[in-house]
């Protein structure tokens, strides 16, 4: 059996929260709560990537953002 680990979202953003939604894996939501997208940590060549998917209205359909450095840089482009 394994064991998948939520981490805390490894940055403070002010005007944004951010839950665990699954390993790697942190829902992005404005200061009212709203849903904005998804923020997803991989290794990429043994270096660490953050991409970035907003939520578009409906929640079923997203738009990628990009992909980043830093979980900062991934969480910038939602404010």
């Amino acid at each position: 059996m394994t064991i998948s680990i939520r981490e805390p979202f490894p940055d403070r953003i002010p005007g944004l929260s951010f839950a665990a939604a699954a390993p790697d894996l942190w829902r992005v939501a404005a200061s009212d709560g709203a849903l904005l997208g998804h923020i997803r940590r991989r290794e990429i060549g043994g270096v660490e990537r953050f991409s970035s998917r907003r939520v578009l209205p409906g929640g079923r359909q997203g738009i990628e953002l990009g992909e980043f450095w830093s979980p900062r840089d991934a969480a910038e482009v939602f404010r």
